[in-house]
């Protein structure tokens, strides 16, 4: 029997089972997409965790050794006080362009499962038969 002979003698019953299988197959495939893209979202996010790691402890070590010997270096031309002072303001400086990149990192990770969500929009439209 050939494939349209075989279509118009299928039963509802055998076309609704057709229909349900395909339609179970799809929502089980948008799953696996779904943990697919957790895993790649989830390792992106803990490289970002240990670039932020990473720059806190070399900020702090940085500004713990260069502060120190900045201000020595200044308190020779000028009062410790304002030395002090003006090595917090440059290190404030920098606190605000690391802010500001790690910002932008997270800004980039925030769109969680791009593909799962554009192919769960199509779904109604296949659906429907479009």
């Amino acid at each position: 029997m050939s494939a349209p002979e075989k279509e118009r003698t299928q039963t509802v019953g055998d076309l609704l089972g057709d229909v349900t299988r395909d339609f179970s197959t799809l929502v089980r495939k948008e799953v696996e997409l779904a943990k697919a893209e957790l895993r790649e979202e989830a390792g992106q996010a803990g490289k970002v965790g240990g670039m932020f790691g990473g720059a806190a402890l070399a900020g702090f070590l940085t500004v713990l050794f260069v502060s120190y010997a900045l201000w020595w270096g200044l308190s020779n031309v000028m009062d410790q006080g304002w030395a002090a002072l003006i090595v917090a303001l440059v290190w404030a400086a920098v606190t605000g362009v690391l802010l500001a990149n790690a910002r932008a990192k997270l800004a980039q990770l925030r769109s969680v499962l791009p593909r799962t969500k554009q192919t769960v929009r199509e779904m109604p439209n296949a659906v429907r038969g479009r």
